[in-house]
């Protein structure tokens, strides 16, 4: 992945806000649920933290907490990438991790499948699409996404296996920011 590497190039992301499921645990993949008020007020709190910054590209992933997180934020002309949708859950979409372990002991997203779910290797290839066009482009790339797909993606960047991504606690109505030291891909800055 280096080699095409713009080490101009930075990666910023935006974990959506507050939903009624993530609030509760509850892995969220293609069921397509509104921000809580508070998620709608955390998520307004990003704004000024990104009002003077310049982005050369902003993307969202097609559910509406992150596209109603990007209008928050004061991106509303955010581009739709259908790359930045959530780790498919399949038939886990709904479930907390403890439901899984009373049938799965030791499930994680990040260490065993998802019946009827995306593969960590369909991950790999999706995310690293998004890290080509963010290290394409000479400048700032901003991104409004989830978190287990936000953390696999943080993994990517760093040239890491996806189930790396389980280093990476990531809250929602966070931001992140991913660039370079040199010729190395780095963490700039994390859930702040």
């Amino acid at each position: 992945m280096s080699a095409d590497a713009s080490f101009s190039s930075e990666l910023w992301l935006v974990r959506h806000g507050e939903t009624e499921w993530s609030r509760d645990g509850r892995h969220t993949s293609t069921t397509d649920l509104p921000l809580t008020e508070h998620g709608i007020e955390v998520a307004h709190t990003l704004a000024p933290r990104l009002a003077e910054t310049n982005f050369e590209q902003v993307l969202t992933s097609p559910r509406q907490r992150a596209r109603h997180t990007a209008e928050l934020v004061g991106f509303k002309d955010a581009e739709v990438d259908e790359d930045l949708v959530e780790w498919a859950y399949g038939d886990y979409e709904g479930i907390s991790t403890a439901v899984i372990r009373e049938t799965v002991p030791g499930w994680t997203v990040w260490s065993h499948p998802t019946p009827h779910g995306e593969t960590p290797l369909q991950v790999t290839e999706r995310l690293d699409r998004v890290v080509a066009r963010a290290r394409s482009c000479e400048g700032r790339t901003l991104v409004f996404g989830h978190g287990h797909a936000l953390r696999a993606l943080t993994a990517r960047w760093l040239e890491q296996p996806v189930d790396d991504g389980r280093y990476f606690r990531l809250d929602t109505s966070t931001l992140s920011v991913l660039g370079w030291e040199r010729e190395t891909p780095v963490l700039l800055r994390w859930n702040s």
